[in-house]
């Protein structure tokens, strides 16, 4: 038994095409998605994003 971490680069407004293609195209089975949360200060207060997400993929 194998795991890949595999890791994808995400923006606010493409993450869940992105995130369904990705996992549409693994071979392996999915055990987590992990994402990247990075804690952000803008105008309106504090508030977070999403870089990237990581993917861990059990290979046969």
């Amino acid at each position: 038994m194998k795991y890949v971490v595999h890791r994808l680069d995400v923006d606010h407004d493409n993450m869940q095409e992105k995130l369904q293609d990705f996992l549409n195209g693994l071979r392996g089975e999915v055990i987590s998605v992990l994402p990247d949360v990075k804690p952000t200060f803008q105008l309106m207060g504090a508030t977070a994003k999403v870089d990237f997400l990581l993917i861990v993929e059990k290979t046969l």
